[in-house]
């Protein structure tokens, strides 16, 4: 940071270059972080007298409750910082330029070239540190309520003028639509991969929300459920049962998310999930050693919490063709996925108790694995004329 101009010394500037860019490519620009760090430059570019630029908005999201792009001049690209929910009461927070505009819904400004007081918020001192001589944070309104905010940072020794102001206060106005656009459509991929899942969530906001809209792909079909869940509900609190039941769906998610299969929903305290081979270079094999893969991780997960469950739920893997897109009524749709595979997969694990094992496959899975299998035993499926071999790990305590 130079921190030695004057305001003499800074050249005039316009904003219409700037304006034009958000109004053309700009608002074109889907990424968070590049939109933040290009308007940047680009007022550089135009000779605003600019340092940091931090563009921060509210989303929906199960984790986290805002994104922000921080841009510094001489980077060619943006920080990205989450914010975990529970944020507006701490500290960081509370009371600082953000909080005010949030609060207030109107611009705040300070000089920092100026003296500080403990009543100003320990970020304005950061930045004071760091060589920072004039704030400001502007609010982008949405149509709808709510906003965006941009915050404007100087390390010119004159700070601001009352014309850099103005302009800041154009383009915030400018960028103001746009924010609200991107501030759609992150919570809209927010709530699809929440509630979908990643790969589904994709798949619908791209437009396949049609009933009767399938497709036919291979994968490894993973079903999961507890074991007398009705039993713990009788014995447990429902605060504790409902704690355990969000753990247990926690490390199945993890270990799912691991090696990359996806969830496709919650079935009360079952979970199904897939493995397509288009995930995993097109490979049936890679496929379910994922799937098994995952099996195991959660099982050992599930063994370390309090009361254990790793002896407590059973998985079911089967591979083959399933239909996968959406169904339901004509207003009401399901992005699932269909067919015998998804049936086997399901009775499969119903064997689970009856054969004392964690995990059972079918032979279709077991074949294409890298790791040996042991027969678990046979059964005769619902749906099916003869008996069904079952597969088990050989060995539960190898990786």
């Amino acid at each position: 940071m130079s921190g030695t101009r004057t305001e003499a010394d800074l050249p005039a500037w316009r904003p219409d270059p700037v304006v034009d860019w958000v109004l053309g490519e700009g608002r074109r620009i889907a990424d968070f972080d590049d939109l933040t760090a290009r308007l940047g430059q680009k007022m550089l570019d135009a000779g605003a007298p600019l340092w940091r630029l931090r563009l921060s908005m509210r989303t929906l999201h199960p984790l986290i409750t805002a994104r922000t792009a921080v841009w510094e001049r001489g980077l060619a690209s943006a920080t990205q910082l989450a914010s975990p929910h529970g944020i507006e009461q701490r500290s960081g927070f509370v009371g600082s330029p953000l909080d005010i505009i949030a609060r207030t819904g109107l611009p705040f400004r300070k000089r920092l070239s100026e003296a500080l007081t403990e009543a100003d918020h320990r970020v304005l001192h950061d930045l004071k540190a760091r060589g920072a001589t004039d704030y400001l944070g502007v609010p982008l309104p949405y149509s709808e309520g709510g906003s965006a905010i941009l915050v404007y940072t100087c390390d010119a020794a004159a700070g601001f003028s009352d014309a850099d102001l103005a302009h800041f206060k154009t383009l915030a106005s400018v960028l103001a639509p746009v924010a609200e656009a991107m501030h759609a459509r992150q919570v809209s991929k927010a709530i699809a991969e929440a509630y979908l899942g990643p790969r589904t969530g994709r798949r619908v906001l791209d437009g396949s929300i049609t009933r009767g809209d399938l497709e036919t792909i291979e994968a490894a079909i993973f079903i999961s459920d507890i074991r007398d869940w009705t039993g713990l509900n009788n014995r447990m609190p429902a605060d504790d049962t409902l704690a355990l039941a969000n753990r247990y769906f926690d490390l199945i998610a993890e270990a799912v998310d691991a090696h990359a299969g996806e969830i496709l929903k919650f079935m009360g305290d079952g979970v199904l999930a897939i493995f397509p081979t288009d995930s995993h270079r097109g490979k049936a094999d890679r496929a379910c050693q994922s799937a098994l893969d995952a099996s195991l991780q959660a099982v050992r997960a599930l063994d370390d919490l309090d009361p254990p469950l790793g002896a407590r739920f059973g998985i079911g893997l089967h591979f083959g063709e399933v239909l996968y897109g959406n169904v339901g009524a004509r207003e009401r749709l399901d992005f699932t996925v269909l067919g015998q595979a998804v049936n086997i997969a399901a009775r499969i694990e119903g064997q689970c108790a009856r054969l004392d094992r964690p995990i059972l496959y079918s032979r279709d899975v077991a074949d294409r694995l890298q790791r040996p299998s042991t027969l678990a035993g046979e059964a005769r499926l619902r749906g099916s004329e003869t008996a069904t071999d079952l597969y088990a790990p050989a060995d539960m305590s190898r990786p």
